[in-house]
């Protein structure tokens, strides 16, 4: 595509989406002359059609902010609209529930969203309205193409042998596509080191992510104080990733944490590893120091993230 080709598509998607909001008047303060605003209303919709709803799943499956969606949910639980219980499956696990007003808010919400596209369809006749359809489920499989289903995989605490691997993975994984030296190598093999002479399981733990009796991930939960644990080495092997592997590891050491008693968590990460820090942003980890630095043979921005449990 040459440039002027590519302009001009850019140019014709743009404009299609202010058209498009402006049609559906989701530029609005509220959305179809509701007390909702179209990201309150989003929510409630996602809280309404989930068998479980949780603040951690809308801050990860919207793409919003962990402190926009707590202040959201505040909000909503003000206006006792929303309330939180503890799950029973995990009582250190609040899951959201519409309350009796919230269902009838939704309800309604979802009665003027109806009629407001039905007006809008109504006024074309069978072929135009056949060709809208069409237009817009091609852009929807277009741009996010059907998901396939994951390959099932497990967590399992570490045994004999598994340790090696997380040596050897990360040495590997790092070398490959940061370039970073053999220094970090020796760095994962004494944090390892400590790990195993010290090991406390009443305050760690490791968690192997395995399918089909092969490892794809690990995880270390390390405690860095009385009421402090670190969250370290977090690693999905590049095959699996996509898989929700490196999402699973994390909930599961902070779920961990939370039951060993700790009042926080840590982690020290690296600013150009985003799929890692979007899963800890989305976690509801929230970043608190960064610092440049020389480590493994590169310049980098060393990042210390810390989660209230």
């Amino acid at each position: 595509m040459s440039q002027n080709d590519s302009d001009q598509a850019i140019a014709a998607v743009r404009a299609f989406n202010r058209f498009y909001t402006r049609k559906l008047g989701v530029l609005e303060p509220k959305l179809l002359h509701s007390p909702f605003t179209l990201q309150e209303a989003r929510i409630l919709y996602e809280i309404r059609h989930r068998p479980a709803c949780t603040a951690t799943d809308l801050t990860r499956d919207l793409g919003l902010d962990p402190g926009f969606v707590s202040r959201t949910l505040q909000t909503l639980q003000r206006r006792q609209i929303v309330t939180r219980n503890a799950a029973k499956h995990d009582r250190r696990i609040n899951e959201l529930s519409l309350t009796p007003s919230g269902r009838t808010a939704q309800a309604e919400l979802e009665r003027l969203s109806h009629e407001e596209v039905g007006s809008l369809l109504a006024s074309l006749d069978d072929i135009k309205r056949a060709a809208v359809v069409n237009a817009m489920t091609t852009i929807e499989q277009t741009l996010e193409p059907p998901v396939q289903k994951p390959a099932a995989f497990l967590l399992r605490s570490h045994r004999p042998g598994d340790i090696g691997w997380v040596i050897s993975s990360q040495a590997k994984a790092y070398a490959a596509e940061y370039g970073w030296d053999i220094s970090y190598e020796a760095l994962v093999a004494e944090i390892c080191a400590q790990f195993i002479r010290n090991y406390d399981p009443s305050r760690e733990h490791c968690w192997i992510a395995e399918a089909d009796g092969e490892p794809l991930g690990s995880i270390f939960l390390v405690k860095g104080s009385a009421d402090v644990a670190k969250l370290r080495l977090l690693l999905v092997e590049k095959k699996a990733r996509g898989l929700g592997v490196g999402r699973a590891l994390v909930e599961q050491c902070i779920r961990s944490a939370r039951e060993k008693g700790y009042k926080q968590m840590t982690l020290w990460t690296q600013s150009i590893l985003v799929a890692a820090r979007g899963i800890y942003q989305a976690a509801g980890f929230r970043r608190v120091k960064e610092e440049p630095h020389h480590s493994f043979g590169v310049d980098l921005v060393g990042e210390t993230w810390e989660l209230e449990l």
